[in-house]
């Protein structure tokens, strides 16, 4: 990783915790917001091995990171994540909830037990961050929330009911919160990827996806991460709350 230099970094002495930031889009994103000189909680659910690989790399390149394990679809592994960051660091300025998993099958196969291990991770989880970054923030008057959401959110897609309905709940979730913490300067935005390269999409028949997709591939990481730089960094998104962004080369145009 190579960091911006020091005048050119937006995030100097800012704080961000990246749920589910030891790959894929987590990965990409915990290095971009770093390069912006930002102090890094890289949080991971099992294994430490890439994510501490990950704040080495970062550390090696003159930036600051930690690595906290925690599940974010648990409320006392919630509170320890934060905690863990508040005695390190003493603030939270950023926030991006990614932490994901899908559990994928058409409805009338579908197990109780997927259905809600996808909504508590993917929807509790960013409930539960969100509402331990709010009070931190709130205290701060300032703060940026990235949610990532899905274009399945939008558009529904067979074989994900469980996926698609927390996605969906992920943006009428960021609008109101957007709407509750808009007066203490805090923004709350969501981005939503399109079929982007990572071990997710890995298994899938491109082919068919590729037609779909008026750019014709799919996204990388990179792109996503981005998104989340721009919303989380640029003075520019300081007026843009509520809102959100698709990264899915024009698959969804509303």
């Amino acid at each position: 990783m190579e960091q911006l230099p020091e005048a050119l970094q937006k995030l100097k002495g800012q704080v961000a915790i990246v749920t589910g930031g030891s790959r894929g889009i987590g990965r990409a994103t915990v290095l971009a917001l770093a390069a912006e000189g930002a102090k890094v909680v890289i949080n991971y659910a099992s294994s430490s091995g890439a994510a501490e690989k990950i704040a080495e790399e970062i550390t090696s390149a003159g930036g600051e990171a930690i690595c906290v394990a925690a599940n974010v679809a648990k409320a006392e592994q919630v509170e320890s994540l934060f905690s863990a960051t508040l005695e390190k660091w003493g603030r939270v300025d950023i926030l991006v909830n990614n932490a994901g998993i899908t559990r994928d099958t058409l409805l009338l196969r579908m197990k109780i037990e997927d259905w809600q291990a996808v909504i508590d991770l993917n929807l509790t989880g960013v409930f539960l961050c969100t509402r331990a970054a709010s009070k931190i923030m709130l205290k701060q008057k300032s703060g940026r929330i990235i949610n990532i959401t899905s274009v399945s959110g939008q558009v529904g897609n067979a074989g994900q009911a469980n996926y698609s309905a927390a996605k969906a709940g992920v943006i009428g979730f960021t609008r109101t919160v957007a709407r509750e913490l808009a007066t203490r300067s805090i923004t709350v935005n969501a981005v939503a990827p399109g079929f982007i390269a990572t071990d997710m999409t890995s298994e899938l028949n491109a082919e068919p996806i590729l037609k779909q997709i008026p750019l014709g591939r799919y996204g990388q990481p990179e792109d996503v991460a981005g998104a989340i730089r721009f919303l989380a960094a640029d003075p520019a998104a300081a007026y843009i709350t509520g809102q959100v962004l698709n990264v899915d080369g024009g698959m969804v145009m509303a």
